[in-house]
Order: structure tokens, then sequence, then C-alpha cells
């Protein structure tokens, strides 16, 4: 189990929303995000950490957008925390990037693409707050074992591992479901983030998406026994800066997750 503030990761009773728009756009679509998921999962009785990235460093062209000026995303980020009371995820890049982004983020997201990059993950491990981590979309499930133990090696023990897909040929994602119980041998909490898990990588230069089946991957991640799903949510995805083939509309977060709660309900309650 990993406990962030008075939340509990992986305490075997209820899954935890990670959940916000894929970057800081600006200031009014962050709050207006954040208020109304913490509305929703407060009425439902779900955990609730918000996400949202300063920044962007993979993007796909030169001409994508990657986030604004870093001390003013920050900000922002700083002022959801403290108006909502809530924990925070970001994501880093680089070693250099890593104390400014602990100084607000109780969770510290270590992206797919460098989740092997050994200084990144033991900077971040050194923070001594929480760390998810991204698996690869090129890696094994059971090589994760080998990332946790590069954050375990600062005394961290902090530790989530997040499912996001497997690169299958060129263009393509696929979520082989066995992964969630091979990661769950570490013994450290797994989340499925069941929307990049459904993004057709550099379509035509941008990362696309079928975001219909953002739905079918929750659900079916959630009957194999997760402690936390992982949404990028958008109150216009067709209007997003990033990730707008695979976001899920702000609209039908609530419908989702309360489906996603019987089937967590089922599955703890056979346990």
């Amino acid at each position: 189990m990993v406990k962030i503030n008075d939340l509990e990761i992986g305490d075997g009773r209820r899954f935890v929303l990670i959940a916000g728009p894929c970057v800081i756009e600006n200031r009014d679509i962050t709050f207006r995000t954040a208020e109304e998921i913490k509305k929703i999962t407060s009425r439902l009785g779900i955990p609730y950490i918000f996400k949202s990235s300063y920044k962007k460093a993979n993007r796909t062209s030169l001409n994508s957008f990657t986030g604004l000026p870093v001390e003013e995303a920050f900000a922002i980020l700083k002022e959801v925390k403290e108006d909502f009371e809530l924990p925070v995820l970001t994501d880093v890049h680089t070693e250099r990037e890593i104390q400014k982004a602990a100084e607000v983020a109780d969770v510290l997201q270590i992206p797919a693409f460098l989740c092997r990059q050994t200084e990144l993950l033991i900077a971040a491990g050194k923070t001594g707050k929480a760390v998810n981590v991204k698996k690869g979309q090129f890696l094994a499930p059971e090589d994760m074992k080998f990332v946790v133990e590069k954050i375990e090696s600062t005394g961290n023990n902090k530790i989530l591992l997040t499912e996001r897909g497997t690169t299958f040929g060129y263009h393509n994602l696929v979520v082989d479901m066995r992964g969630l119980e091979i990661m769950k041998e570490t013994g450290y909490p797994v989340i499925m983030d069941a929307t990049h898990a459904v993004q057709i990588p550099s379509a035509g230069g941008i990362s696309g998406g079928q975001p219909r089946f953002i739905k079918t991957l929750a659900k079916a991640a959630a009957a194999v026994g997760i402690d936390g799903l992982f949404l990028e949510v958008h109150p216009d995805p067709s209007k997003a800066l990033s990730d707008a083939g695979s976001q899920l509309p702000l609209n039908e977060l609530e419908e989702l997750l309360a489906l996603i709660m019987k089937i967590d309900e089922i599955v703890k309650s056979e346990h």
C-alpha cells in the first residue's frame, strides 16, 4: 500500500482515480475540470488525485503545443492543490526538473518513454515523493521489477506502476490484461491508464486515438482488479491542445466511474 497525504492506494478496498487534462492549457480549463471531477468523486466516494502535465516534452511534431511557461504552469498546479485540497500528479522528464516539480506535486510521474532512465528514476526516488512509473510501450510487464529496484535503492517505497498499452506494429497499441497481474507481483499498486492505451501514436504528425474504447479498457481492467484508474479528462477533447484524440469528455466521467465502482466492488469482495 502507498500512502499519499491521507489517501491510501492499494488498500484492497477501493480504487483511486487519477484524472485531469493531459496538459495545463490555461487556468480556466484546469480549474473547471478539477472542480467538476472533485464534485463527482466526492459524490461517489472515490479517492481522487488531480493529474495534469506542466509541460509535454515528448510531442510528435516540432509545432505541437508543449505547455505554458513553466512558472505559470506550476503556479496553476499549486492553486489547484490548495484551492481544492487535492493531491496533484505531474510528469518529470529530466533530473534538473525534479526538485522544482517536487515542491508542488505529491506524485512525480515518469513518462513511459523514460521508464528505463536510471538517473531520472533515482532522482525522483530521492525526493521522497510518491513516484508513478508508466510502463514503457516497449517493455514487458515482468521487466518493471527492475524499474522498481532502481527507485527502492533510494529508500523510497512509494511506488505506483501504470499500464498504458504496448506497441503492436506501427501506429497501434494493445493492452495485455495479463500484464496487470504480472506487475502486481512487485508488491506495489497497479494503475490502469485507459486513455493513453487508446492512442494511435504519430498519426500524421500528431497522436490520434480511438476514444470509444476508453470505457471498454477501463471496465476490463477493473474486472482484472486494479488499485487505480488513470484517465485524461477534458471538457471538450476535440479542442484539447494535446492528446485530443484520446481524452475522455468530462460529461461522460461520472457514468463511467459509477460502473467501474460496481465492477470493482464485485472483484474485491471475492478476496
